[in-house]
Order: structure tokens, then sequence, then C-alpha cells
């Protein structure tokens, strides 16, 4: 007699609503990487015993690695069922998924199944999960209408963008994704940047849930924030979109970016060591003033030069080579930096009908 063929399902974004959960067995290690959406991870082999049995595989014996990593999968699968399953209902249906869909989950679904829970698998693994997120990739950001921010580095982009989230839009926010505010300086002192895959995955699950029919917000971004790349499809939809520019007096810039940097103050050795990657475009000896201006703790000062000697030529070089519509677009002023001012313009843009429909 034939075993029961395996319950599983082709990945899509359908499919993954029609289930309680998504249970991720893979390693932690590979789930910090990516996975799917709202996994919750239950590794059936932790990083370190995924290594023991691919070297025992490798180097001993086919069989002794299977022998080994069929007692350490059992062990770990009954520490989930004791721990964060127990309490599931009788009706509770988890999708389980491993790299390829095979051992690992089936392992997994196999005994869930036989608790009673019905469990399915996705058809490929992780693998078919990634082909199908770089297809959607390639369509899902030209489904919609974008309006792109922009602005001089300073100028409020990512704190309007927050604003007009409060107020009911939808926002894409690039940076706060990619844990990234863009430039030089833009690294977050307490958020490393996620890898490539997940940055993808985040991009994809926000895109997903908006409505076609309303405008999304986005900042006018390059094609890396960070180490990160914007997806190729998402960055030609926002280039060929319509434009604001959010303008604000150099006081208030200074004001900005001046809370954004107050952790290099605090440290100013990582500061120094970000500046020193400026020294190919403007030399050791502006860099050295640069440097010299935060230890004297001459902040806004330096801040302002930075504005003037670096951030404000190269927005110039690249925005109008990049953003077609960027001319014509319509400009907003910020006429001071408190969240009020941001909340006022965030009303403006979403009253605004030209806007929301253009």
């Amino acid at each position: 007699m034939k075993p029961a063929p395996k319950p599983v399902i082709t990945i899509s974004a359908e499919t993954l609503g029609a289930f309680d959960a998504v249970i991720d067995v893979r390693s932690p290690a590979e789930f910090a990487e990516d996975h799917v959406p709202g996994a919750i991870s239950a590794p059936v082999l932790d990083n370190e015993e995924r290594a023991r049995v691919g070297t025992l595989y490798k180097q001993i014996s086919p069989f002794d690695a299977r022998k080994l990593g069929a007692a350490l999968v059992s062990k770990n699968i009954a520490r989930h069922l004791e721990t964060q399953f127990a309490s599931m209902p009788r009706q509770w249906k988890p999708l389980v998924y491993c790299w390829r869909g095979g051992k690992r989950s089936g392992a997994m679904a196999h005994v869930l199944r036989e608790v009673g829970w019905d469990a399915w698998g996705i058809e490929g693994g992780y693998k078919a999960y990634r082909r199908f997120l770089i297809d959607e990739l390639a369509t899902l950001p030209g489904l919609y209408t974008y309006r792109v921010i922009h602005g001089t580095t300073g100028s409020g982009k990512s704190r309007l963008l927050h604003a007009l989230r409060t107020a009911g839009a939808q926002v894409l926010d690039l940076e706060d994704l990619a844990a990234h505010r863009g430039s030089v300086l833009g690294t977050l002192p307490d958020r490393p940047q996620p890898a490539q895959k997940m940055f993808e995955t985040q991009v994809w699950d926000t895109l997903r849930k908006f409505d076609p029919a309303r405008p999304v917000y986005v900042e006018g971004e390059s094609k890396k924030i960070g180490q990160l790349q914007v997806p190729e499809a998402l960055m030609h939809a926002m280039r060929a979109s319509a434009c604001v520019v959010l303008e604000a007096s150099r006081e208030t810039r200074i004001a900005l970016l001046s809370d954004e940097y107050r952790h290099f103050f605090a440290e100013p050795e990582g500061l120094y060591a970000q500046l020193d990657c400026l020294q190919g475009l403007y030399g050791a000896r502006v860099v050295d003033d640069w440097k010299a201006m935060a230890g004297r703790g001459e902040w806004d000062e330096l801040v302002g030069r930075l504005l003037d000697e670096h951030y404000d030529p190269a927005y110039r070089r690249s925005a109008l080579r990049n953003f077609a519509r960027l001319p014509d677009a319509e400009s907003v002023i910020l006429d001071s930096p408190d969240e009020q001012a941001f909340a006022a313009l965030a009303r403006r843009l979403t009253d605004d009908k030209q806007l929301e429909t253009a």
C-alpha cells in the first residue's frame, strides 16, 4: 500500500492567509536571514546541531548523519509540542516549511498531523517562496501610484512620511525597512541592517497590503540604502512617478539633522570612521577639518558644513538626473522642526484631491 500523499500547497499570497500559523523549522540562522512574513521560528535543528549533522554526513556516513539527525529532530519537536504548541486548539491549522520542503518540515508536519492538527507544507519550501517573491517584486510595484517625497538632506522627509502614516496615508518607508537613513552617516545605533533577502520580503509584505486605488507615499531614494539594494521594478516605478518637494530653512534642517546624529555626538569615534569614507571625494584636509569641529563639540557648525559641502551638492547632482518628473513637483514648506508642522503638512497632502488622484 502506498503511503498517503503529504498535504502541501503551492506558495501564493492567498494561500499564506489560509492558515492559522506559518512555522519555519529551519535553523535560527536561516530564519534570521529571511523568512515568510509572520512565520514563527520552531527549529528542528539549531545552528550547531545542523552543522554537526552536515559534517557527519559529508565526512563519516550519511546513515550515521540521518540517525543523529532523527534523534535531534525528535527531541526538538517534542520540546516545541510541550511549549509553544501546547495550548493550540484541535482546529489549529499550521503551515510548515523548511529549506526545500523536505525532511525537516516533513518530520514536523507528520507529528503535528498525528496529534490531530491539519498541518500542511509548502511545496519546495523556502526556496519556492524565494522564487515566488522575486517574481512578485518584478510586477507588484507597478500596480501602485506613487507620490515621491523629495528634499535636501535634513528637510524632514522621513518625519513627513511618519506624519502621513499617522494621518491615514499609505506609506512605504524604505529607510525604516532598511534600518538606515540612506546617507553616509545614516547608520542607526541600535538597529543593524537586515539581510538583503529580509529587506525584499519586508518591501513585498508592505506593498501587498496596500490599496492600488490610493497613492503610496515614498521617499525619493537612490538605488542603495546603506548596503541594501532597492528592488529594480520599484525603483523604476518611483522614478517615473509624481514628486513633492519638501523645503525647509537651513536652521530647521540643522536642528532636524542634529537630532538624528545625536548618537554620534556621544561617541565621536564612530563619526570619524564614517567621515573617513569621504576622503576620496573631498580629500584628507577637508575631512580632518570636519573631524576637528566634532572634536571641539561644534555640532551645529559641523552639520551646517556637511550640508553645504557634501549633502546639498550630492542632492543636486542626483535628484534631477534620476527623477524625470521632479521639475514639475509641487513644493511644500516646513516652517519649523516641530511635530505639529509635520502633522499640518501631512493633513494638507492627504486632503489635496489633486495629489490623491494625479
